[in-house]
């Protein structure tokens, strides 16, 4: 085999914040085989890293890079904002030129947000393999344009990267073969691992005080050592329609913070329709509701640390919870990410966007204990997993031509 044949090409896909914590360890486990010399077979692995350019504010992208020590990828396409139909098409064109120029041997593609349903489109038009970090979660919910997102991709992939054995089933009994799935772990858990003692160090009024929106202040007391909520939604089930978020921001300012101080990080999205809706300056007037700027990963995952409770529709939340122990209220009907439910031994519950869910659940969750859990392969190697199954399968591929 000479030297170009031994070099194995990967192209990977981020297009949203979820992505960028998933593909960060990716990028180091990519790393430590290149400076270990990789093997007779590989001995080198090119990775190219592309953005698509989904999330395109700062502080939804560029914070992140930053904070998971990844520098800025290759390649940015600029997509932008629009419709799910003008983002997917949009990818679809940019990525194709990308992979014609760069002829990778496989496409990479993680989580569920449209440009992971894109470039698998694309990458499978031009005949390129490709492998899904993520693949098997399934809600059930054919409304959420993720669940859409999820069964395309997996439909279309020739590795089906599994983290749980859940999402193992899922796959089986919609007939994938076995010799696709693979089972590796969960790929978030290697970015909190890696990342927890940076974050731990931390401080936590700093964090505060750096990101409060302007006409707020930290309230007297309120430290690292207090009792504290924290409350992330984004979700157009629950911010898009006027009656559901003044009902939550409602529970919230009247019934919630009362109990325990709560701080929100702020969605765009979410921040844009509280602002339609008339009730922005009802919760910057609620000092016991502190509203926060998009944190970076680093301090979300301090603030997530000590939390009393959590409030959020943020699957990677769930999945920081379940390991952190942090007791979370998940403000969906349903969940893709069964695995961090209680009644699977994980820390979250569902409530969706019922008042009534909400509060019993809230009430009854700040009395118990932190418990954290860690599901299977959830131990900080997922990455090294993946790069060696993908080695792998290039030998055997070079094994079987010769």
């Amino acid at each position: 085999m000479n030297e170009t044949n031994s070099v194995l090409k990967l192209l990977s896909v981020v297009g949203a914040r979820p992505n960028f914590m998933k593909i960060a360890p990716l990028v180091r486990a990519v790393n430590r085989y290149n400076q270990t010399n990789g093997n007779t077979e590989v001995s080198r692995i090119d990775h190219t890293v592309v953005h698509t350019g989904q999330h395109y504010d700062n502080k939804m992208s560029d914070n992140f890079f930053r904070d998971l020590g990844i520098g800025q990828p290759e390649i940015n396409l600029g997509i932008g904002s629009g419709s799910h139909a003008e983002q997917v098409g949009k990818t679809m064109i940019a990525f194709e030129k990308v992979v014609r120029k760069l002829q990778p041997d496989w496409v990479i593609v993680v989580g569920d947000v449209n440009a992971t349903c894109a470039c698998s489109v694309t990458a499978k038009k031009e005949c390129i393999k490709l492998a899904h970090i993520e693949a098997g979660l399934r809600s059930g919910d054919m409304a959420m344009p993720e669940e859409i997102n999820r069964l395309v991709t997996d439909r279309l992939a020739d590795l089906l990267l599994t983290p749980d054995k859940i999402s193992n089933q899922n796959l089986q009994a919609e007939g994938v073969a076995e010799e696709k799935i693979e089972f590796v772990g969960n790929i978030m858990i290697d970015t909190l691992e890696h990342n927890r003692a940076k974050a731990e160090k931390l401080n936590f009024n700093q964090i505060v005080t750096d990101n409060l929106l302007p006409g707020q202040q930290l309230m007297p007391g309120l430290n690292s050592n207090s009792a504290y909520g924290l409350l992330t939604i984004h979700r157009p089930s629950n911010v898009d329609d006027p009656m559901v978020l003044k009902a939550i921001v409602t529970f919230l300012m009247e019934e919630a913070s009362k109990k325990l101080p709560l701080i929100w990080a702020i969605h765009p999205r979410t921040r844009k329709n509280l602002e339609n809706a008339g009730l922005f300056n009802d919760i910057l007037n609620n000092e016991r509701l502190l509203v926060v700027e998009p944190l970076g990963y680093l301090q979300m995952l301090r603030l997530n640390m000590q939390a009393a409770i959590m409030l959020t529709d943020s699957g990677g939340l769930q999945e920081e919870c379940c390991v952190l122990g942090t007791p979370c209220l998940t403000l969906r009907w349903n969940t893709e990410r069964p695995v961090t439910l209680r009644e699977h031994g994980g820390a979250s519950v569902l409530v969706g966007n019922a008042i009534d869910n909400i509060r019993s659940e809230f009430f009854r969750t700040l009395a118990q204990k932190r418990t954290p859990q860690r599901p299977e392969l959830w131990d900080g190697k997922t990455a090294e997993r993946i790069v060696r199954c993908l080695v792998e399968r290039r030998v055997e591929k070079e094994t079987a031509v010769v």
